[in-house]
Order: structure tokens, then sequence, then C-alpha cells
């Protein structure tokens, strides 16, 4: 029998979950679900599947996993990348 390693968070995901909450979003944390966003976050009647990576990582360590990737080309909906806390503010007033 073989089990799946827990997926490994981006050294900002609880700041960045934070940074939602904070500014009012409702955010439900999927991030151990495997080929799929991070974090679902709504706000004002919009829901945005949210892929963290850490801003602070050289771009090819913030690349999108295959699966990462897959789920946002079929994801019908709003998604983002999320990098920093600005990032998040940014979304918050396009909202």
């Amino acid at each position: 029998m073989s089990f799946r390693r827990a997926a490994k968070k981006d050294a900002n995901h609880v700041e960045i979950v934070r940074a939602f909450r904070t500014l009012g979003f409702s955010v439900l944390d999927v991030a151990q679900l495997k080929n799929c966003c991070d974090i679902f976050a709504a706000k004002n009647g919009k829901t945005y599947a949210i892929e963290i990576k850490d801003g602070k990582k050289p771009p090819s360590a913030r690349k999108l996993s295959d699966g990462e990737q897959s789920f946002m080309e079929s994801w019908r909906g709003e998604w983002r990348l999320v990098e920093s806390i600005e990032d998040v503010i940014k979304l918050d007033e396009q909202i």
C-alpha cells in the first residue's frame, strides 16, 4: 500500500490566507488536494481559485507543476496566481 505525502505548502501560505481573511474574504484551503489550486477565496459574490507561490523564490522555483498547470487551463472560473500580500490587496481592489 502506498500513501501520498502531504502537499508541501509555500512558506508564505499562512500569511496569504491570513491577508485574504483580514480583507473579508471567505477562504477554503485545499492545498492538500493533488492537481488543484491552493485555496478558494470568495468576496462580494465572486470566487477565485488561487495558486500561492513564494514571490521571494527565484522564478524557476515558482513554476507551476504539471498538475497545477492542468488545473489552471481547465478551470472555467476566475483563477489567480498570488505571490505576496500586495497581490492579495490588488485583487481586493479589483472587486
